[in-house]
């Protein structure tokens, strides 16, 4: 998280990004051990599609950081080629949705936000985006959101 009270953000853990880009470098491994046996083709074809989407997972991580960043500004979030910034009059909602799968129960963090433009986007964020549960982010990115229809006055 950042310095001070007035900026708050949120990244993937480190230490599971670096799980990601070891797992992608054993998966590479895989599919060179098994390119160079000369062997099963479907097998191949696996290994070559875990290994890139490992890399695009790990790459993810370490690029998007931080994920979502909130000030005084607004929400800036990160993302594979770049960030996205989304000043505070153009944020609205923001909730947590408490989800079942499998038995076990999580939380995701939505925000709608427009787009200068005016395109309309629902931003979504789970545990590992954020590495602390979602039901607990949305409180501190309330507090830096100014009370609706007052500027946003910077300081001086």
């Amino acid at each position: 998280m950042a310095e001070g009270a007035r900026e708050r953000e949120w990244s993937p853990a480190p230490g599971l990004v670096v799980i990601g880009w070891a797992a992608a470098v054993a998966a590479a491994a895989w599919c060179v051990l098994l390119w160079s046996s000369h062997g099963d083709p479907a097998g191949l074809l696996i290994a070559g599609t875990t290994a890139v989407g490992l890399v695009v997972a790990a790459l993810f991580g370490t690029r998007a950081r931080p994920r979502l960043r909130a000030d005084a500004d607004g929400l800036t979030v990160g993302g594979l080629l770049r960030a996205r910034h989304y000043p505070w009059p153009l944020v609205g909602d923001l909730r947590v949705l408490r989800t079942r799968r499998l038995g076990l129960r999580g939380s995701l963090l939505e925000i709608d936000a427009a787009t200068a433009d005016g395109r309309e986007r629902l931003l979504v964020f789970g545990r590992l985006d954020l590495d602390q549960d979602p039901q607990d982010v949305a409180p501190q990115v309330l507090a830096l959101r100014p009370a609706r229809g007052r500027p946003v006055q910077p300081d001086d």
